[in-house]
């Protein structure tokens, strides 16, 4: 075997859970020690271990363990850890040009990637799209785009909601710690409502979607006025806010009412896109058709790249010159991003998702019988997760949650916490893990919830 080969992941990488150290091992130990010693105290660590190579359903660190992935690099993963397709056709750009900037000498990758956006993405209106690096860069611009076609200057979201770590971004987020505490003063004319947060709901989630909707359009025309609110930007099932999927019959109303007084509806799919819900985008499950859609992670198996993807007669609003950047829709992403396509076609990753769904879903929602820690299972496809309480009540539980994802650490699982209370674990495996890993992620699980 050569020593490329020994050092390379991807889909050859074996697809088993190994641990040969204690968890952190010495080597990662060694080099969290050089982390801490050279990189900003605020770039956090979900789990200590260093990663080495990555494939399929695991990721080895560099003490040789070997770890199943319930976390996808937060949901960036899905087609896997140097998918085929993605590594052929980024190596094969990477040996032709790195960089032109598009605005200056532009390259057919990026167009070929806003024509397959402008196929995937809901509706059957004329689109067009623009190319960014992050999600938070791809949420300001939509808002910056809104703001434009409509001349009207207030953004409506949503409780619980996170749309980025820019001052925008932040200022649209709604929890404070870790992401805004400190950094303000934040953009104006963010005015934020209530979710259909079914499991919170204070009369239950039967009345959860009309009573959440018409409090919504009530409090705009109070405190904000229809005629002023240039866009309602929601994600369409929530990811750092706790995998929260609003109640049915909510979002359609949401959207109705957009329409009908001239509000772009921004619909973020950053975290719930690309296959990830068992649907091409998660707006789709109630046929919600956004005025534009906000996309990354998913987008380009690991390579940054986002999108803003929308109406043309929206997208063309602004004057040239005014949408940009220097490395957005970077040569090398785009070709990663057609890579990460062409598999999620060629394996068909919506239906893995709802798969994904199948197996964890009834164990979830057993060990959730079996535990009354666990409040609530909610989620859909391979975006699913778990909202920890104190036995009896709804009164989040982050203390649990944060030691049941330990011991899932130390076992060899990787899983991620999330909510605005931190109180979440939250499940999003690559859409290409296998079924036995699957199951043996779900026992480490279910084994760390009975030592609670």
């Amino acid at each position: 075997m050569s020593a490329l080969t020994e050092l390379s992941g991807g889909p050859s990488l074996p697809q088993r859970r190994r641990l040969v150290t204690e968890v952190p091992g010495p080597r990662s130990r060694e080099l969290m020690a050089r982390k801490q010693a050279a990189v900003a105290a605020g770039v956090g660590t979900v789990m200590p271990v260093f990663a080495a190579r990555a494939g399929g359903g695991v990721v080895e660190d560099v003490d040789g363990n070997s770890f199943i992935d319930f976390g996808s690099g937060i949901a960036v993963t899905g087609v896997g850890n140097s998918a085929e397709a993605v590594v052929r056709r980024a190596s094969a750009q990477l040996a032709r040009f790195t960089h032109t900037c598009a605005m200056v000498t532009p390259y057919e990758g990026y167009v070929e990637v806003c024509e397959e956006l402008a196929r995937l993405t809901p509706g059957d209106h004329t689109k067009k799209s623009l190319l960014l690096n992050s999600g938070a860069e791809a949420v300001e611009n939509a808002v910056k785009i809104a703001r434009y076609h409509t001349k009207r200057q207030a953004v409506v979201v949503f409780d619980h909601g996170y749309h980025g770590r820019t001052n925008l971004t932040m200022a649209l987020t709604s929890k404070n710690m870790p992401y805004k505490h400190g950094f303000g003063p934040f953009a104006p004319e963010i005015y934020r409502m209530p979710l259909a947060y079914p499991y919170r709901w204070p009369t239950g989630p039967e009345r959860c979607a009309e009573e959440a909707a018409a409090a919504v359009i009530d409090q705009i025309g109070k405190q904000v006025g229809a005629d002023n609110t240039a866009a309602i930007l929601i994600e369409p099932i929530l990811g750092e806010g706790g995998f929260i999927v609003p109640a049915r019959g909510f979002l359609p109303r949401v959207a109705e009412f957009a329409a009908e007084h001239g509000i772009v509806l921004i619909a973020d799919e950053i975290q719930s896109g690309f296959c990830r819900t068992g649907q091409w985008f998660a707006s789709e499950d109630e046929g919600i058709v956004p005025d534009l859609i906000t996309t990354a992670k998913g987008i380009a198996g690991g390579l940054p790249l986002a999108a803003v993807t929308g109406r043309a007669e929206i997208m063309d609003a602004a004057h040239v010159g005014g949408l940009g950047g220097t490395y957005g829709g970077n040569p090398v992403a785009c070709a990663a991003a057609l890579g990460a396509i062409e598999t999620m076609r060629e394996l068909d990753l919506p239906a893995r998702a709802r798969g994904i769904e199948e197996i964890m879903r009834p164990r979830l929602a057993a060990m959730a019988e079996k535990h009354p820690v666990i409040g609530d299972v909610r989620g859909r496809g391979a975006m699913l997760a778990v909202e920890l309480v104190r036995p009896g009540t709804k009164d989040p539980d982050p203390e649990s949650t944060a030691a049941l994802a330990a011991a899932c650490h130390r076992e060899g699982l990787l899983v991620l916490t999330t909510g605005t209370y931190g109180n979440v674990l939250r499940f999003l495996p690559p859409l290409v893990i296998g079924e036995e890993l699957l199951n043996e992620g779900l026992d480490i699980l279910e084994a760390a919830l009975a030592r609670l």
